[in-house]
Formats: structure tokens, C-alpha cells, sequence
């Protein structure tokens, strides 16, 4: 099985990508809602970052994702000692459901998450990426439009992540989706195609 990560900046489309990957019979792991599942009071990362951090982080019993984000933002050391309880969870959680997949005899599957290659690197068990990119002021019309984010929170939004264009290198596939949304489904339509017929 071929095993795919899908990435995309905030408000270029990799959602919309990801639901018509579905319709194209390829599944897709969100790392992005793993992430939070893990953070959930019974999920495998709850207890120890609780442990780390405090009950300050907490609401009503759970993680309080606001809170433990005022915690990090501007420690890097606090940062990485919360990705290393959370990203090992995460990266478990994906392996089992990469495994389900295989026993179910898909040929692909997808890992969708927007830190994909935010090192410069890809991550295992992805081969390669999907890639989809958007004209910044195109991405800011789409976050004001359909989000209800000022102008200035949007551009702040994209500028917070790494350019898609240093994510070039590590991705086989580019979704250009600066059209409408059948322009995005052909293209996904073919890599969907693509991966389908050469799966394993």
C-alpha cells in the first residue's frame, strides 16, 4: 500500500482536496483531528501532558487547547516537550490505522496534516507528498470569505506557516488550485487515478 501525506497551506483547499480524494475511493487520516484526540481525556497523550504542564491547562476536565497554547507560544522548550508526548501518540495512532487500511486491501492512503515537511523532510511511512498551493491573495479572500477573519488575521495565519514553495522539493504531485472547485477535481481526479492503478 502506498501511503501519501497531503498538505497545503490554511486556505488552499487541502480539505477540499481531502473530501474528493474520499469520493475517489482513497482514505484519508487526518492527522490534524488525531492530534486532538490524543489530547482528549482518555487518549494515550492526555495523562502525561497533564503531568507536564499542569491542571492549569485544564477546562472542565480537558485539555483547554487555548490555554496550553498561551504555555508554548514563545518556549521552545516547552514546545518540544509537548510535541514529544504528542507526536509519538499521534504518529501510533496513524501507524494502527495505516495497518487497518492495509488488511482492508486499499492500494493507497493519504495522511493529511498542514506540518508536513515544516523540516524540510518527510516523515515515515510517507513516500512522498500532495501538495496543494494557492495564490496568497486568493487564500486570503477564501479565509475572509468562508472563515470570518479580518485581512489581517488571515495574512497572519498564512505567514505563521512554512511557504508552500520550500515544501516543493518533497512533493511528486501539485494541486494548483487557483480555479474553481472542478479544476480542483480533476486534478485530484487524476492523481487519484494514478495511485489507484500503480498501488500494490
Amino acid at each position: 500500500m502506498r501511503i501519501i501525506g497531503l498538505t497545503g497551506g490554511i486556505g488552499a483547499g487541502k480539505s477540499a482536496a481531502s473530501q474528493r480524494f474520499i469520493h475517489a475511493g482513497i482514505p484519508v487520516i487526518d492527522a490534524d483531528r488525531l492530534g486532538h484526540y490524543v489530547l482528549e481525556p482518555n487518549g494515550p497523550a492526555f495523562q502525561g501532558v497533564v503531568d507536564a504542564f499542569g491542571q492549569d491547562i485544564l477546562h472542565e476536565g480537558k485539555v483547554d487547547r487555548i490555554k496550553l497554547g498561551a504555555v508554548v507560544f514563545n518556549d521552545n522548550e516547552a514546545l518540544q516537550r509537548l510535541n514529544s508526548l504528542v507526536h509519538p501518540a499521534v504518529q501510533s495512532e496513524i501507524a494502527q490505522r495505516c495497518a487497518e487500511l492495509l488488511e482492508m486491501k486499499h492500494k493507497a492512503a493519504l495522511i493529511e496534516a498542514a506540518l508536513h515537511g515544516e523540516d524540510g523532510t518527510l516523515r515515515e511511512p510517507m513516500e512522498t507528498l500532495i501538495l496543494v498551493k494557492c495564490p496568497v491573495e486568493i487564500r486570503i479572500e477564501r479565509l475572509v470569505r468562508d472563515r470570518g477573519m479580518s485581512r489581517e488575521e488571515a495574512l497572519q495565519r498564512i505567514q505563521a506557516q512554512t511557504p508552500p514553495e520550500q515544501k516543493v522539493h518533497l512533493a511528486k504531485w501539485i494541486i494548483e488550485n487557483d480555479r474553481d472547485i472542478e479544476a480542483l477535481h480533476d486534478q485530484v481526479d487524476a492523481i487519484a487515478k494514478e495511485l489507484l492503478h500503480d498501488g500494490t
